[in-house]
């Protein structure tokens, strides 16, 4: 009880990496909508204020691969922590510097390399520090974390923005919205110092007797025991056969197309789109008033937390493939429900149900089964490489939908008598069908399988 404990706690710690990920891309989503109104954003100028974070995500995720291999996981992973704290102060700084979009958005990209360094480190880290029996309720604690980020902001900047008048948000309200992700980003900071490094990277390093130490402070001894031998002979047979790793060969060349994929696809389902611009999509899509769009998207968070909470209680129950099923189902019949009303000018309780079916079923599904994937089923000797690039590629992929959303929303084919403001979310429902093709022909199911063993499937 008291190594599950333990365990539970250097788990929490490290998923708190997902909470500033989650809090740093929330945070846009209160703070632009004031913002915008300051700066006197056009639509394409917005998506790239929201969206220039993902750049810096991009570029995160692509060096985080050699980065958590040099330096280590933890290391990785305090590094994050320090670019959080920069953005989150620089992003809000009144005219020390000239007053331009582009110093926001330089301290944005700030952050985004910590969100891009953390995405990658601190699933892989919880994926190689636990037990397989639990192994993917331990992952999906870092998506837990996303969503409570997420929530908790939402609930920062409804709080800063009720107190103060429209035009005090407009002219600094959104400052300290950016300011209040200090707090956590500190805290993160902080704690990291108190948790072990991954056993796996230990062996990879040459250090045997610190990585089994480590597995000796989750689990029982003899249990312990057989995982270190696990590691060692699959770190022993990468050794031997560094040199003939070929990224180009078929095998390898498909697990990476699949895994990236698959991380693709997570963001255009279109949850970021839903995240970032709920607040516009409520205003404008929904009819409701200003006063109502921050309530809107902390109900939204609420929901998100809550079948976060399902899927890590089911994810070791059910398996991963089976909740991605279930959770394109319902994401489809959501934004099938918004896309609807939506079309027939008939907006209403139905579109808000729909938006809230379409977060639920995310959260359900696609939100922490992916994550939990791609820890797994990267084998060792091109784990930190293949995980570097599935996640630098859904990065991308974040990008370009939160860039052209606005875009699509604002273009006049989506506002034709046809479309009537619901060509993106249709959009969002065909690749939401390819997710589950490609699930059901190319996805392994990892439940309950060591690392080494999901590593056999793919020989």
């Amino acid at each position: 009880m008291k190594k599950r404990r333990f365990l539970l706690l250097i788990t929490a710690i490290s998923a708190l990496g997902g909470l500033l990920f989650g809090y740093d891309t929330g945070v846009i989503n209160g703070a632009q909508f004031y913002l915008s109104k300051y700066f006197e954003l056009s639509d394409a100028l917005k998506g790239w204020v929201v969206s220039s974070a993902l750049l810096g995500c991009f570029i995160g995720a692509i060096v985080s691969g050699k980065l958590s291999i040099q330096v280590g996981r933890k290391n990785s992973l305090i590094i994050s922590a320090i670019l959080f704290a920069i953005s989150a102060f620089g992003s809000g700084l009144p005219s020390i510097f000239p007053e331009t979009v582009s110093v926001l958005v330089t301290f944005r990209i700030i952050g985004g390399l910590g969100i891009g360094i953390a995405s990658m480190n601190a699933p892989m880290y919880i994926a190689e520090i636990a037990p397989s029996s639990i192994r993917g309720k331990m992952v999906t604690y870092y998506q837990l974390a996303i969503v409570l980020g997420f929530f908790s902001v939402f609930l920062v900047t409804y709080f800063i923005g009720d107190t103060l008048s429209q035009e005090e948000n407009v002219q600094f309200g959104w400052r300290r919205m950016f300011w209040s992700e200090m707090i956590p980003s500190l805290l993160f900071l902080v704690c990291l110092f108190f948790v072990p490094k991954s056993p796996r990277w230990f062996v990879l390093k040459g250090r045997n007797d610190e990585a089994l130490k480590v597995l000796k402070m989750v689990q029982d001894d003899i249990n312990a025991q057989n995982d270190f031998i696990e590691i060692q002979n699959s770190i022993n047979e990468e050794t031997v056969s560094k040199t003939k790793v070929n990224y180009l060969s078929k095998v390898i060349l498909t697990i990476i197309i699949i895994g990236t994929t698959l991380s693709v696809l997570q963001q255009f389902t279109g949850i970021n789109a839903v995240l970032y611009y709920g607040a516009d999509i409520f205003e404008k899509a929904l009819g409701f008033g200003q006063e109502d769009v921050l309530k809107q998207q902390i109900l939204l968070a609420f929901i998100n937390v809550i079948f976060t909470f399902v899927a890590m209680f089911t994810v070791d129950k059910f398996g991963r493939k089976p909740l991605i099923y279930i959770g394109c189902l319902g994401m489809i019949l959501g934004f099938l429900l918004l896309g609807v009303s939506l079309q027939q000018e008939s907006v209403g309780i139905i579109s808000l149900i729909g938006i809230l079916v379409f977060i639920a079923s995310f959260s359900l599904s696609m939100g922490p089964v992916v994550w939990v994937l791609l820890s797994e089923m990267f084998p060792n000797n091109i784990r930190s490489v293949a995980m570097s690039i599935a996640v630098s590629a859904q990065w991308a992929a974040n990008f370009a939908v939160s860039q052209s959303f606005p875009v699509i929303v604002g273009s006049d084919t989506n506002n034709n008598s046809f479309w009537n403001g619901s060509l993106p979310y249709f959009i969002f429902i065909f690749f939401i069908i390819l997710i589950i093709v490609i699930t059901y022909k190319f996805v392994p199911e990892t439940k309950g399988k060591s690392l080494e063993e999901v590593e056999a499937v793919w020989k």
